[in-house]
């Protein structure tokens, strides 16, 4: 099993990245997600000058977030800078979309969008409203001659098809069910894919569910529950304690799940590290859903399973201390 970092876009970035090659991880991600977090391609070119060997990952752009031209142009640039060590990870747009206060794209928006850059990231020409249109820069500015890794978001059939039928790889996040994996294989193919999830190792006799557990794990958990509460449909398939905690956040942001101006209050502070205010919220059944959390023997189980199950590749986001947690990590999956 292979391991990686994901972490949120800012400035210094790089440093983490530097120790992500010297401990032996095999991708350093950021998000592309313009209004919670900085500019992803500004930072994996600041990481791309002082690496050599790890793979530089965006995860993930999207049609409702990018025009074709723009993401092929920037991926292109960023493979100059680093050859054939780029991931461009593709999906609808849902966090992208839903900070904006609007909905994500579509899985046909997906598709077309992930083949055209496909072929325009190789140096082809595809068609873009009406016109045929080809990277045209002379000299290094851009690189087309060396592959560009692309991988389809998918948490269920229909995005994993696509990734399928494009030949792309897979990513999904907090989905360390194996049984899932499974099928979502039998529908993506037999391309690299990626598990972002978080990740606790405890220590002799530490609490599963105590406030290091709920720390580490809290940025995935209160983003599950920020969408359930942006979404209420959703919210109404969840457990009784979990409908109770999507209330109790909507109340904290001091907001409602049909506020026009929801997205300003629950988005905030999304996917970082939680407030100790609100761990209360971490419940051990998400925990349970959405993490990896045990003992380094329990972990290894878990991760074993999950590679049976035809996950490539482990990523996870450091948020309580990046550099300790990133070595146990490597520790646990050597």
């Amino acid at each position: 099993m292979r391991k990686g970092i994901v972490i949120m876009a800012h400035p210094g970035a790089e440093e983490l990245a530097v120790l992500a090659e010297d401990l032996g991880f095999s991708s350093f991600w950021v998000y592309d997600t313009p209004m919670l977090h900085a500019d992803p391609f500004v930072t994996l070119a600041l990481c791309a000058k002082v690496t050599s060997r790890i793979k530089l990952g965006i995860g993930v752009t999207s049609p409702a977030l990018r025009s074709v031209p723009a993401a092929a142009g920037a991926f292109a640039s960023l493979n100059a800078l680093a050859p054939g060590r780029v991931v461009c990870g593709v999906g609808t747009g849902n966090t992208a979309r839903r900070a904006l206060g609007l909905l994500p794209g579509t899985t046909a928006e997906l598709e077309s969008f992930t083949a055209a850059l496909q072929g325009l990231c190789a140096g082809h020409s595809v068609e873009h409203q009406a016109r045929d249109i080809r990277l045209l820069h002379p000299g290094g500015q851009m690189n087309t001659a060396d592959p560009i890794e692309f991988a389809v978001a998918a948490l269920g059939q229909k995005a994993a098809a696509v990734a399928g039928r494009l030949g792309a790889g897979l990513m999904s996040i907090g989905l360390p069910d194996p049984a899932a994996w499974h099928a979502l294989r039998r529908a993506s193919g037999d391309a690299d894919s990626y598990l972002m999830v978080p990740l606790h190792v405890l220590e002799e006799d530490e609490d599963p569910y105590g406030p290091a557990a709920r720390d580490a794990t809290g940025h995935l958990v209160l983003s599950f529950l920020t969408f359930a509460a942006d979404t209420p449909a959703f919210a109404a398939g969840l457990s009784p304690g979990q409908r109770q905690a999507v209330q109790a956040l909507l109340v904290r942001r001091a907001t409602t799940s049909d506020a026009p101006d929801r997205h300003l209050a629950l988005y905030s502070g999304y996917l970082a590290r939680i407030a100790p205010a609100d761990r209360d919220l971490v419940l051990p059944s998400l925990i349970d859903a959405l993490a990896l959390v045990g003992t380094p023997g329990e972990l290894a189980a878990r991760i074993a399973a999950l590679e049976d199950a035809g996950v490539s590749e482990i990523v996870i986001q450091p948020v309580v201390d990046p550099p300790a947690e990133m070595a146990r990590f490597a520790k646990l999956i050597a």
